[in-house]
């Protein structure tokens, strides 16, 4: 009951993340169905008159409910009942088989359209989720959320949830019939069937949790070891790990495998028990009926066949539909959990929140201390810092120390625990971020590119047709790339392969400088950007920034000092803490050459 009560609470749950649209398309749906019950209550009641035909047609013909169809047809005698009635029964049958048909293409169509509504609203909640929920989750369990557990959603989900309301409106019709034809035995049958089918669900329950969780676990550790080992493959190839990742998705692909064949054979199963005891029940009726020889048990047992034929097939679709919901309800409530994620108010409009920000004068950072997580050491402490429009501030220090934090801290892309960060007077909070996320272009030192052509990662995030061919070709100029690009067969529409793969780190590095600067943005952040490049060249894109226009300012962390040559002061860092704000000069006097 409990467990009833929780899956009635998630499908409600659900319901209120569907559009309006798949909301009136089921309403539409539940008439489609009555219409297919009220067609399969036709078709069966046709039966009775057919076969009474056949065997007596003098009693179908005298009988009193038929005398105005009778008249109407102008039927003279018995004998020309065969035709009109045989019409009738095949015409009912065949509307009542088109009507199922159109149901469940309807119904399957509406199940796969609302899991891609579904899919694609995860998809956008997760990318409007702070930076901080991204690195505090595996990737794999989202995508995997995402692409296997919601079509798990859709066919283990939604369309047996379909199913089950169809099945239960098509129960009562053809029980209305059966009730009518013979009203003891339609007892004794759904008695006996539906003692058995509570009886095999009462005892899989357990069974079907436990397959649940194992499919909602497995299915991530699957995407994990594929993800892992794809994506690290040069040094699985060096160190020789495929036995190692092989293993990893050979055990969770078994297991998985494994839970959904149980499942699969506990929703199936007992469909052939069903058609067996219905077998017998049928010839226990037969011989019962026939030892008083009327002329109405042909008629009657036709009747009750049929009705079997059609009752047996929907409490198995039922019960299957049934286990089908139990047996993925952990990749539903993961779903769920990813369905519920917030979204900013601006996702909604598209538009930027107020207030806007326009970054004139200064960011100021106050009294800033960050950890991770509460049991976690500070990884930045009392930073107190002021940041002029138009500067060029360096960032040192030793691996640790909260350089690359302090960056992202300035940039919002994560929240300070203690302290604020202003730009021209106004705290940096969740209603003005998305504003304050326009002004900055980020470089940092591992380039995310996509498999598709360099103008395309150049121009990172806008549709073809969108993009400055002219902006395009004087960043690629200014990152030191244009040279490179324009000798190759196809130039600016070259595939460079996922990662970058086609191309030297270098390169890669100099594609992401000429992204950020393609952005034309009022802060650029190179966070150890230049660290792939070789002395001279990084000397070359240097200059280039520097040539940028003097409004924009620039937050660099540096790998090598010599990068910093440009800036007009230098934070140096130490456990989390400024220990100094000094020039250039003043770095190289105090610490020699001090290895950063």
């Amino acid at each position: 009951m409990v467990k009833n009560k929780v899956t009635f609470l998630m499908f409600k749950n659900l319901w209120s993340y569907l559009p309006k649209k798949r909301q009136r398309q089921f309403f539409l749906i539940l008439v489609l169905m009555l219409i297919s019950s009220i067609s399969e209550v036709i078709s069966m009641g046709a039966i009775l008159p057919f076969l009474g035909v056949i065997t007596s047609p003098e009693q179908i013909y005298n009988h009193h409910l038929l005398q105005p169809i009778i008249q109407m047809l102008e039927i003279k005698g018995p004998e020309q009942l065969l035709l009109p009635v045989t019409l009738i029964f095949i015409g009912a049958a065949l509307f009542a088989g088109v009507v199922r048909i159109v149901l469940l293409y309807v119904m399957t169509k509406f199940s796969y359209a609302a899991g891609a509504d579904i899919s694609i609203d995860i998809y956008r909640r997760t990318l409007y989720q702070k930076y901080s929920d991204h690195i505090e989750r595996n990737s794999s369990e989202v995508i995997n959320s995402i692409i296997v557990k919601t079509n798990t959603v859709i066919g283990n989900i939604l369309n047996p949830a379909l199913i089950m309301i169809s099945s239960t409106v098509l129960l009562i019709g053809i029980l209305y019939v059966l009730f009518i034809v013979n009203f003891k035995m339609t007892i004794i049958a759904i008695s006996v069937f539906l003692t058995l089918y509570l009886g095999i669900s009462f005892y899989t329950r357990k069974k079907l949790s436990r397959n649940s969780q194992c499919i909602s676990d497995q299915s991530t550790k699957m995407i994990r070891s594929l993800q892992e080992g794809l994506g690290g493959i040069r040094d699985v190839i060096i160190n020789g790990s495929q036995p190692f990742y092989c293993k990893l998705y050979r055990d969770a692909d078994l297991a998985l495998r494994s839970a959904t064949g149980d499942n699969r054979f506990i929703s199936q199963s007992p469909r052939y028990l069903m058609e067996t005891l219905g077998m017998i029940l049928i010839a226990l009726l037969a011989y019962s009926m026939t030892q008083d020889n009327s002329k109405e048990v042909i008629p009657i047992l036709g009747a009750l066949a049929l009705g079997a034929q059609k009752l047996l097939p929907v409490l198995q679709q039922f019960y299957s539909s049934y286990s089908s919901i139990n047996g993925a309800s952990s990749s539903f409530k993961d779903v769920l959990n990813l369905l519920n994620q917030p979204l900013p108010g601006y996702a909604y409009t598209n538009k930027l929140p107020e207030p806007l920000l326009h970054f004139k004068k200064e960011i100021k950072l106050s009294d800033i201390s960050f950890r991770y997580a509460i049991d976690s050491p500070w990884v930045v402490k009392d930073v107190n810092l002021t940041i002029k429009k138009g500067e060029c501030v360096g960032f040192v220090g030793t691996t640790g120390d909260g350089k690359s934090t302090l960056v992202d801290i300035i940039m919002g892309l994560l929240f300070p625990e203690k302290g604020v960060v202003k730009v021209d007077g106004k705290i940096i909070n969740h209603q003005n971020i998305r504003s304050w996320h326009t002004c900055i272009a980020h470089v940092p030192q591992n380039i995310f590119l996509s498999d598709g052509t360099i103008e395309e990662n150049i121009a990172f995030g806008k549709m073809k047709e969108e993009i400055d061919q002219s902006l395009l070709k004087k960043v690629a100029k200014q990152a030191k790339v244009s040279d490179f690009v324009e000798k190759l067969h196809n130039g600016y529409q070259t595939i460079i392969g996922e990662q970058g793969v086609k191309l030297s780190g270098g390169q890669r590095q100099r594609i992401g400088i000429a992204r950020a600067l393609y952005n034309k943005s009022k802060v650029l952040v190179l966070d150890e950007a230049t660290s792939a490049l070789d002395s001279k060249t990084e000397c070359e894109v240097m200059e280039s920034i520097e040539e940028i226009d003097a409004e924009v300012t620039i937050l660099i962390i540096a790998h090598r000092i010599t990068t910093l040559k440009a800036c007009d002061k230098v934070v140096r860092l130490n456990k989390g803490k400024v220990v100094s704000v000094e020039s250039y000069q003043e770095l190289i006097n105090n610490k020699g050459k001090p290895r950063v």
